[in-house]
């Protein structure tokens, strides 16, 4: 039975506690009605329009007197079409979307935390101070070049802009799908619309002809101080990213099938990857580990920090802000190895597929056993290179490239394996 009563927040407290209050009706407001869920004091608004009944929205998410303040500019909305639909937004203002988009980044597993941090900040710095007052109603080409687009990019650089830009598609485009707003206001608006200027990819900071003395410099520090020259040489080595290589723990690597696992939520492309771990690398991570016990760590992370944990985002960035001096950077490590693959005339798609890039279904289900084999041949003929650069002098093995190594080095993996075993599996 439908109830009459006269619709506000009050009254709807007060029903909240009745059971004979389910489906609710005011005569002022003819086809409004709103329906108590089992979940109370939640419930539904909906619009009655020929017959059809339209969901308006959720209460108390969306109180009585947002309703009834939207009520006449949605009749108008329904009468000109009856197919759009009668969503009437909980929020005001562009402000009040982005908090609640922030909240739901926040709470997305699928999200790194370098990406979630990143996210907030850029919402918190940029967004909300430029336009959080803005009304969602005002939101067009004009306004946001004026008040975030144009004062943004005379300070920061265009990448950054254009990434504080896609947040705020993504937000409005979020809460449009999820029927929160009645209409995307970011429809239409496209980044280029305010910026023609191409975003030129960074150059490469080190070069080839570099790597000898990088290679000097890391073996210096990996006798006085072995953890972040280890953090440089697993990313040179496999051109692994900064926040992927922090994250290694001793139970991700297996000496006996000769490989490093990156579970999914060490990675940027939210995908399990797998690298195959060369003869050099086998003998480096064995003497990195030693240098961890003879210091007193039995721990299960590669790179821990004083808190027992795996080393932060900003510990790591600061190991590379001490090597390169502001001359270089963790990323160009990655794009030198790349760029070594490259020179050494690893294909392309092996080379893609080392360095972790985002791939489409089709050609991760053309993996198979020979890429594998593949990408470890890439990995030894690099490795190889590096040996001629000094890299040999760090890991210590000899005849450490792998064209010829036969069965010296099974047998030296094999020692190294059980040695590995015995100091890795009791922490798994």
């Amino acid at each position: 039975m439908t109830m009459t009563v006269a619709f506000s927040d009050a009254e709807l407290r007060r029903r909240a506690d009745d059971p004979a209050a389910v489906l609710m009706r005011d005569p002022r407001h003819p086809g409004l009605y709103f329906r108590f869920t089992e979940a109370r004091p939640r419930g539904t608004w909906s619009l009655v329009v020929r017959k059809k009944w339209n969901r308006i929205g959720a209460y108390p998410d969306l109180s009585a007197k947002a309703v009834l303040a939207a009520l006449p500019d949605l009749r108008m909305r329904l009468s000109a079409d009856p197919e759009v639909g009668a969503a009437v937004s909980p929020w005001a203002t562009l402000g009040e979307l982005l908090s609640w988009y922030t909240d739901r980044m926040s709470r997305d597993r699928n999200l790194s935390d370098e990406r979630k941090a990143t996210g907030k900040s850029a919402i918190a710095r940029h967004l909300i101070p430029r336009v959080g007052d803005m009304s969602l109603t005002d939101i067009r080409h004009g306004t946001l070049d004026t008040q975030l687009m144009w004062p943004l990019q005379e300070t920061l650089s265009l990448e950054f802009v254009r990434l504080i830009f896609g947040l705020l598609v993504v937000a409005c485009r979020q809460a449009h799908t999820l029927g929160l707003i009645p209409t995307n206001p970011m429809a239409g608006i496209k980044f280029s619309d305010f910026s023609k200027t191409k975003i030129k990819a960074k150059p490469a900071r080190l070069r080839g002809v570099q790597v000898e003395g990088l290679l000097v410099q890391l073996l210096e520090l990996f006798e006085r101080d072995p953890q972040p020259a280890m953090l440089a040489l697993m990313m040179l080595c496999h051109g692994t990213r900064i926040g992927e290589t922090r994250k290694a723990q001793w139970s991700h690597i297996s000496l006996a099938e000769r490989a490093w696992y990156l579970p999914v939520g060490n990675t940027k492309t939210r995908v399990e990857h797998s690298l195959p771990l060369t003869g050099q690398l086998c003998a480096l991570l064995l003497g990195y580990r030693a240098k961890q016990k003879v210091a007193g760590y039995e721990g299960q992370f590669l790179f821990p920090a004083r808190n027992g944990k795996g080393m932060s985002k900003g510990q790591a960035s600061a190991v590379f802000t001490g090597l390169g001096k502001g001359e270089w950077s963790s990323h160009d490590l990655r794009k030198l190895a790349r760029t070594g693959w490259a020179d050494l005339g690893v294909d392309f798609l092996i080379g893609e597929m080392l360095i972790n890039h985002a791939m489409g279904h089709n050609v991760q289900a053309y993996i198979h056993t020979t890429v594998e084999e593949r990408k470890r041949a890439a990995l030894e003929l690099w490795h190889g290179h590096l040996d001629q650069k000094g890299f040999a002098l760090i890991h210590g093995l000899k005849d450490g490239r792998n064209e010829n190594s036969g069965k010296p080095l099974e047998a030296t993996e094999h020692k190294a394996c059980e040695a590995f075993q015995e100091s890795t599996i009791g922490e798994v």
